[in-house]
């Protein structure tokens, strides 16, 4: 969402401080990212992240699927290597699997464009965020 706000190239460093999150993080979800096509990664000096498409044509449901494990939510989504007992007479694979889908087809609704709005906006609440807050 911060590379949907801005143009140009911006470090992991810039944007963690920005979210007051961790750089180590940020940097294990950036390298997924970047490794499934969402974000273009540029090493050097003038380099950082960036988009690697336009945000309207990055889905919220693809990037979840990208960075979450949907697939084995529960042991028993996973039928070669679901060892639980209780499987053929429990109900809660398949309500959870439903929801799942729910959830999932809710989200492909979204870009990532719809969920910074208007960039101005996006960018100067930012630019409030944790790491640019003066210390009192």
């Amino acid at each position: 969402m911060f590379l949907a706000s801005r143009d140009g190239h911006y470090s992991i460093t810039e944007i963690a401080r920005q979210y007051g999150i961790s750089r180590n993080h940020l940097m294990k979800v950036a390298q997924r990212l970047a490794a499934n096509g969402y974000v273009e990664s540029v090493l050097g000096r003038g380099g950082g992240l960036k988009l690697a498409r336009p945000a309207h044509k990055l889905s919220v449901g693809d990037i979840v699927r990208t960075l979450e494990d949907t697939d084995n939510f529960v042991e028993c989504f996973n039928v070669a290597t679901n060892n639980c007992v209780v499987t053929p007479v429990c109900g809660l694979r398949h309500v959870l699997g439903d929801g799942m889908k729910v959830y999932l087809a809710y989200l492909d609704k979204f870009t990532i464009a719809d969920l910074v709005g208007d960039r101005e906006a996006y960018r100067r609440a930012l630019d409030k965020g944790p790491g640019l807050r003066k210390k009192q």
